[in-house]
């Protein structure tokens, strides 16, 4: 399972963190948008679009809010709270994710280049 991030984007990354910290069978694996990995894997239309967070369950290319709402399944616990999210139609909760993403430099900030693992968590990391 591959999470597809934004890799100069200072909440992307947060949210990587995120995953790593919460993702205790440690079946995640996290790909920059910008590495070569995501050039071999994905669709150049998706390469593109820095706007969504991917999620790649070996067999379905999540996005935007689906990928957000797969990953909690994943973590588990009280993260499947927010399954609820399912209730709200696809297109309110999309547009909601695009608002965010479309702002999120501006809100957030942005690095000039792509995060750089640590040594311990670098065999999570795909470029």
């Amino acid at each position: 399972m591959v999470v597809f991030f934004d890799g100069v984007c200072n909440l992307c990354q947060h949210s990587v963190q995120y995953l790593l910290k919460y993702d205790k069978k440690k079946v995640l694996k996290f790909a920059s948008l910008q590495g070569q990995y995501a050039k071999k894997i994905l669709p150049p239309e998706e390469i593109k679009n820095l706007e969504s967070l991917l999620f790649y369950n070996k067999k379905t290319l999540y996005k935007k809010s689906d990928a957000v709402l797969e990953l909690c399944k994943v973590l588990g616990g009280w993260h499947k709270l927010f399954l609820v999210g399912y209730l709200l139609p696809k297109f309110l909760r999309n547009s909601f994710y695009s608002f965010v993403a479309k702002n999120r430099y501006r809100w957030f900030g942005h690095q000039e280049q792509c995060m750089v693992p640590t040594k311990d968590l670098k065999s999570r990391f795909l470029d």
